[in-house]
């Protein structure tokens, strides 16, 4: 697999690139921010103030990165209207029900409750109080290494 990324990217054989972060356009990155802090176990990596308030938020492993901001440039998406299945955040749970519940008595709303997958995965789809959605995920075989 990673020679065909190497491949794709029409790199040399030990050139190697990685996704350093997503960003997404919202209407309020600090409450935002501070939400995913609170109750997904993110940590700010970088604040910056004014005009865009952005917020680097990195998982709890410090190996994934997402950027939010508000930049008055260009308007907000409508996240609340894109089906999760198109965009939605994914964060690894040892435990989707307990976690479930957690989210949406801090504001979520459940989109689509526990389904398992013919693997063996389970998923819960939620809104975060935005309206972007997030997948919690409870993999047979996880795959990330040691992902708490």
């Amino acid at each position: 697999m990673w020679q065909w990324l190497v491949v794709s990217f029409g790199l040399g054989q030990n050139e190697w690139v990685k996704v350093e972060h997503f960003a997404l356009q919202v209407a309020d990155p600090i409450a935002m921010g501070d939400w995913y802090v609170k109750h997904l176990g993110c940590a700010i990596a970088r604040a910056v103030g004014e005009p865009t308030n952005a917020r680097f938020l990195m998982d709890s492993r410090g190996s994934v990165m997402l950027e939010i901001y508000h930049n008055p440039k260009v308007s907000v998406p409508e996240y609340d209207k894109i089906d999760s299945l198109l965009m939605h955040f994914a964060f690894v749970s040892s435990d989707p029900r307990a976690d479930r519940d957690r989210l949406i008595a801090a504001g979520a709303k459940l989109v689509e409750d526990v389904t398992t997958t013919p693997g063996g995965d389970q998923l819960v789809m939620l809104r975060d109080p935005w309206g972007t959605s997030v997948q919690l995920v409870k993999r047979v075989v996880p795959m990330l290494p040691k992902p708490f």
